[in-house]
């Protein structure tokens, strides 16, 4: 059932803060209310404090706290009928719904201390606390809802306007508090955050390069599709209050501040109010939720996101509708992403993560063309592989030496499909693909330097700049101190730096301790492959030998999968503790800091067996008589393909396996958690379930946003995959590619359709991730280069052709080594290294390492000089957006100096008036 009634809240002077504390249940005054009827609030339209008297207040004698609330009763007032109205309003039909905070209350029983008290107890019990003899469960109840009255009081007091809904059913109260923000406060706040306001209208710019080409070239767009209600583009300065006339549209107060600026000025206020004790720094909306007072806090959607059943213009569909109906739907897979439109109705943080996205898998389909056209020529050329012929035809000519201390000697003419499918990933094609994605990855990363300072100022980002924010309200609740900031000479919290790099030095530790843990699980699936390796070896089936190699590779890849999923969720859970620990100042501190602890470990993680297949499998085998041991176990060996396409396997299972799971979780979690929530609120609302619920009802069925973290680190996981690990798998950007396709449609029908509208947030830029993603792009060529150099068989075939053949005829042959003398169990059988028949390098083993050490050199210094020069050759900022900044510069400077120039006139005026009078003076 729905209660409705008229909404009560009182607020008295002084240091102590009074609420109102009405009784419903029974009239009785002197009479406690039940946990189910909550506080001072009931249905209805809000009734601003100058209108209701103040209340006298008694004082806990046990608690000294003056932040403690004191509860009054008073009689019932009468309550005005409220017109049910639905939509983003109060009852009133005009007052804009901002924010909503929702809390539960289950009812409880009639055997309940408080009631039982009033029926049983004699007259000198009546003055007993509600809290004395009551189980710890009841005591947190009552703890919870006086910080909520409290929260709720010193909201009033802050100047927001409330009013209440209730859904109840015979187990459960579902509480519903909507805020709005008058004007006034409106005002206020715009100008102490530092908005943006309007100036002069603008043309809206045109960004896509691909958009302006096609047009040049007179190609019809197939992407580009007219949206309807476009954002205008605005030049603008920072608001004042004080040049209120300056700016644009200041007329009209309903609609001068956009919803998402609304709703960044309510959030600033819910994390900044005090609920209980400020020594025990219970302060903000965050710690409530976690303190589970309150279940959710969110602002609405614009209204649903389905289209209406009849026919309508599309200027006049929600912003929501906009957004599902030419951006979150499937069939819009190939149309540009409205980021407009996005940014408007999400803020710049989300529009930002999109923009890099959509800019990003863009980018992406020419490194998919060049990778899959590598990745076919291979393909093509499988046929005139020499050393593959070799193999195939060599019979019995080569008996290698056996894998293992049980394992019988094997024929090399055994591996033959596997040396034929080993060239798909070893040709020369590979080298060239990778200067390829490594003058790709820079060049992609100075070009989105130029779109995000681009948006950054179409957005009115471009000047948001750390030291503007302000301090996290967790920050400001438990720093010990408060000292005169350096910057803007205000006095702030202050939590010594010398603590916090102490506390980071120690979280630092525990950062090791869990890569150490990483790399013992690497040990334990080396030793899994090798003991995997061994079985199929010891079965005598020629298939399982032969192939024994490749089923401890997949399996064991599929097992290090497992447990880089479960090690990351573990670590992203202690990380987020430690950044908490560590006191970070502002919100991008802190942001910085929980990326950067949980980017370490996960490159660590997902990197670290794709790093020893590469670079450590098969360099400490060892020769036979004299093979490298393990805790007892032969090291691990390259298998008949070699270490490539072991790595190549390794990576598509790992990538495309991360980004199958993702995909999923993705789209079923989400789906799942609405369901179970609108199950349980469906319960509540009982007989009223059939009627369409009200938007702060459908909203809370919604799922809570969780933020872009996660999200970002995906993407930036498979940007290092592609470039850091390419030469080993062409084929990992058509495989992000498709995926990235998937991944846009994906995030925006969570955010549309199944998210809880989050707050809108500003940012210029997409934060630590760009730092992230320039390091593994100038990583990608080192490993590249030692990739080639070291793994591939590129220069040992280069080297032979350059001193024996030039068609590879004998190169097989010429990799491998006789067993020495002393190797009695199987005499004469070979293995592939450069040794001679003691077991010690050859001279070609000292040449080869000397033309692999050149290369990297010269690989390195060629493509890191290109890279510099096309660092130099595209400048950050567009020469036309400087034009508009300096542009833009002028009119803030023109509709702010007004009122200067003219006080400067005034006080030319007043000084030549006082001239006069002394001139006249000295005359007379």
């Amino acid at each position: 059932m729905l209660r409705k009634g008229s909404e009560l809240l009182l607020a008295t002077g002084g240091d102590r803060e009074v609420l109102l504390y009405l009784d419903y249940a029974t009239g009785n005054r002197g009479e406690p209310q039940t946990t189910d009827s909550y506080g001072s609030l009931q249905n209805g339209g809000f009734i601003p404090p100058r209108y209701l008297s103040a209340a006298a207040a008694a004082s806990d004698d046990n608690d000294d706290d003056d932040d403690d609330p004191v509860y009054m009763h008073c009689d019932k007032m009468s309550r005005r009928p409220a017109q049910p109205l639905g939509g983003n309003y109060f009852r009133d039909g005009r007052t804009k719904i901002d924010f909503v905070l929702v809390w539960e209350v289950k009812r409880r029983k009639h055997r309940s201390r408080g009631r039982g008290r009033s029926e049983t107890s004699g007259p000198g019990e009546v003055g007993a606390g509600p809290e004395e003899g009551s189980s710890r469960s009841e005591r947190r109840k009552a703890q919870l809802a006086r910080w909520r009255d409290k929260f709720t009081q010193n909201l009033q007091n802050a100047g927001l306007l409330l009013e209440k809904e209730e859904t109840a059913s015979e187990k459960k109260t579902i509480h519903y508090l909507k805020l709005s923000a008058p004007w006034d406060v409106l005002v206020y706040y715009a100008e102490e955050l530092i908005l943006r306001a309007p100036l002069q209208a603008q043309p809206n710019p045109d960004f896509n390069t691909s958009d302006r080409i096609l047009q040049k070239l007179y190609i019809p767009n197939i992407m580009a599709e007219s949206l309807p209600n476009r954002p205008l583009d605005y030049y603008t300065c920072a608001f004042r209050k004080s040049k209120m006339e300056k700016f644009l549209s200041c007329e009209n107060h309903d609609t001068y501040f956009t919803n998402t600026q609304r709703h960044r000025i309510v959030y600033e206020i819910l994390a900044r109010t005090v609920y209980g004790k400020r020594k025990r720094t219970e302060v903000g909306v965050a710690r409530l939720l976690n303190e589970r007072a309150y279940t959710a806090a969110f602002p609405l959607h614009e209204g649903p996101f389905e289209l209406p059943e009849h026919e309508v213009h599309p200027d006049e569909l929600n912003q929501r509708q906009v957004l599902f109906q030419y951006w979150a739907r499937w069939s819009k897979w190939y149309k540009y992403q409205p980021l407009d439109h996005i940014r408007e109705y999400f803020g710049e943080k989300i529009a930002l993560y999109f923009a890099w996205l959509g800019f990003y898998t863009a980018w992406l389909l020419p490194a998919a063309v060049v990778g899959a056209f590598v990745f076919v020529s291979g393909v093509m050329s499988m046929g005139t592989n020499t050393p593959a012929k070799e193999i195939c035809n060599s019979g019995a000519s080569y008996l290698m030496c056996p894998l293992c201390k049980t394992c019988k000697p094997w024929n090399m003419s055994d591996i033959c499909p596997m040396a034929k499918v080993g060239y798909l990933f070893d040709h020369p094609g590979t080298v060239f693909f990778s200067v390829f994605m490594s003058f790709w990855s820079v060049t992609f990363l100075e070009y989105w330097k130029r779109k995000m300072a681009t948006l950054a100022h179409h957005w009115d980002c471009m000047d948001f700049q750390e030291e503007e924010e302000r301090p996290r309200p967790e920050f400001a609740a438990m720093a010990p101190s408060i000292e005169h900031n350096p910057v803007t000479g205000v006095k702030e919290p202050y939590f010594p730096k010398k603590a916090r790099l102490s506390r980071m030095l120690t979280g630092s530790m525990v950062i090791i301790i869990m890569l150490c843990v990483v790399m013992i699980f690497l040990v334990t699936v080396i030793m899994y492959r090798g003991i995997v390796s061994v079985m199929m070896y010891r079965t005598g089936s020629v298939v399982l030998r032969t192939q024994a190699g490749n089923i401890a590779n997949i399996s064991s890849s599929m097992v290090n999968l497992a447990l880089i999923l479960l090690m990351g969720q573990v670590y992203t859970a202690l990380a987020l503790q430690l950044t908490k620990w560590e006191m970070h100042r502002t919100q991008t501190q802190y942001e910085d800091a929980f990326t950067f602890k949980v980017f370490v470990f996960q490159f660590v993680n997902f990197y670290s067996s794709p790093f020893y297949v590469a670079f450590f499998k098969g360099r400490f085998v060892g020769y036979p008589g004299h093979y490298g041991t393990l805790l007892g176990m032969r090291n691990e060996d390259c298998g008949p393909g070699g270490c490539l396409i072991e790595l190549a396997e390794q990576l598509f299972i790992i990538m495309v396996g991360k980004q199958l799971i993702s995909n999923v979780q993705e789209f079923v979690i989400p789906k799942v958690k609405a369901w179970q929530q609108k199950r349980a609120l469906n319960k509540v609302r009982g007989t009223k379930a059939c009627q369409e619920p009200r938007r702060w009802e459908e909203d809370y069925q919604l799922v809570e946003c969780e933020g872009l973290f996660e999200e970002y680190l995906e993407i930036v996981l498979q940007f290092g995959f592609i470039t850091i690990f390419v030469a080993a798998f062409p084929l990992a950007p058509l495989f992000a590619l498709l995926n990235n396709w998937a991944e846009v449609r994906l995030d925006a029908h969570k955010f549309v359709c199944e998210y809880r509208r989050p707050v809108a947030e500003r940012a210029q830029n997409i934060g630590v991730w760009f730092n992230i993603l320039e390091a593994l792009s100038h990583l990608s060529v080192i490993v590249n280069a030692f990739l080639i150099a070291f793994t591939s068989d590129f220069l040992p075939r280069l080297l032979y052709q350059y001193k024996f053949d030039n068609d590879l005829n004998g190169y097989v042959n010429f990799t491998l080594a006789y067993a020495p003398p002393s190797y009695t169990s199987h005499p004469m059988c070979r293995y592939k290294a450069f040794r001679d028949n003691n077991g010690n390098y050859t001279l070609v083993y000292w040449e080869l390492l000397a033309v692999r050490l050149g290369f990297i050199i010269a690989f390195e210094h060629v493509v890191f000089f290109v890279l510099r020069a096309i660092d130099w050759m595209v400048p950050d900022v567009p020469e036309s957006l400087e034009l508009k900044v300096k542009r833009e510069r002028y009119l803030a400077k023109q509709a702010l100096a007004d009122n200067q120039e003219a006080l400067l006139v005034s006080q030319r005026g007043l000084a030549s008036s006082q001239a006069s009078h002394a001139s006249f003076g000295n005359m007379s």
